[in-house]
């Protein structure tokens, strides 16, 4: 890659962050460079949202379409009208209950967000992170920062400060190491240019936490157009570098089906690879396969949490087919189910 840089980790003590390295990351930020940063979904990779040659850099780092566009985050609420053309009624109640918050909303942009940040679309997506180290820049930079995941384009999004130094060493400027990630998956995208509400990617914020607020609120699973209204959408990402199967249906059908097909993965010599909960390991104990669970069925705050890591363990290992299960649709389901669907490219098996 053409115009690499010396890349710093500075850590990061969410609990009493240190003001002068805060300082620093908005320093780059103002002078139209890359920080990566957490927020409480995944850690970011940073560029001053108002500057169309910065954020051309996020691009060209990640190795990002230019028709993928990015979410633009703000230190508060009070910030929307800068950003989009009309901020309605729903978006301020929507703001007043999960921002700061892992919920993204869709809006007409206003001018002065260059067409890079949009893909030349008519629409923004906003939010205002959780996260105190994210917040911390977001104040001291001054500027609205556009922010994918800090991770190469389709891989898996990065949760700790060394998953994206595996993936942008020598391609941003700095990395603020705060720890892992609270939430682990990216922020429910809602779109609120069309009636009713619709979700344009499942994520931190549930379906059900949506229709307290709004009554109806529609998902779309799969949308197919030259532009892409939010990012996240395409149908293949958040990819491990193993083929991934994801199976869905009812619950023992799915482990003999996951064990049928890993024995034939193994006849075939290839190394197998299981993504389960944690209530379905004994399933597969004494097996050749090797067996993760990111959490149990019944926390899926933590299989959440947990999701991308244990992908990436499961890479690390050398596996090369990952045979994973669909944890269903309701609460945080619904965001883990988009998120192995992606992965998988859509080979999915219905048990």
């Amino acid at each position: 890659m053409k115009g690499m840089v010396t890349t710093q980790i500075l850590e990061v003590d969410p609990s009493a962050i240190a003001a002068e390295i805060i300082y620093r990351a908005a320093d780059v930020i103002q002078a139209g460079g890359l920080v990566a940063f957490p927020t409480e979904t995944v850690y970011g990779l940073g560029a001053n949202a108002l500057n169309a040659i910065a954020v051309r850099r996020i691009f060209t780092a990640k190795d990002r379409p230019a028709h993928d566009p990015l979410i633009v985050h703000l230190a508060s609420s009070q910030g929307l009208p800068g950003v989009v053309a009309t901020v309605p009624d729903v978006a301020w109640r929507l703001a007043e209950h999960f921002w700061p918050g892992p919920l993204t909303l869709v809006l007409p942009r206003a001018s002065v967000i260059p067409d890079e940040v949009t893909a030349g679309g008519p629409t923004v997506a906003v939010r205002v992170p959780a996260h105190p180290v994210a917040q911390a820049l977001l104040e001291a930079s001054g500027v609205p920062i556009a922010a994918p995941s800090a991770n190469r384009f389709g891989r898996l999004s990065p949760t700790r400060a060394s998953d994206v130094l595996a993936d942008l060493a020598g391609r941003v400027e700095i990395i603020l190491d705060a720890g892992a990630t609270f939430v682990g998956v990216e922020s429910t995208v809602l779109s609120l240019v069309e009636d009713p509400p619709v979700i344009l990617r499942p994520g931190g914020v549930s379906r059900e936490s949506l229709m307290t607020i709004l009554g109806n609120v529609s998902v779309r699973e799969h949308e197919r157009l030259p532009v892409q209204r939010s990012p996240g959408m395409l149908d293949q990402h958040y990819a491990p570098r193993a083929r991934l199967i994801l199976f869905r249906g009812e619950h023992t059908a799915v482990l003999q089906a996951i064990q049928r097909e890993a024995e034939r993965f193994d006849k075939a010599q290839q190394r197998v690879g299981v993504l389960v909960a944690t209530e379905d390991l004994a399933a597969f104990e004494g097996r050749p396969w090797m067996a993760l669970a990111p959490g149990p069925f019944t926390d899926l705050d933590m299989v959440a949490h947990r999701l991308f890591t244990t992908l990436r363990a499961l890479d690390a290992a050398g596996v090369d087919v990952i045979l994973a299960r669909d944890f269903g649709a309701a609460g945080l389901g619904l965001a883990i189910r988009d998120r192995l669907t992606r992965a998988a490219g859509g080979q999915i098996i219905t048990a």
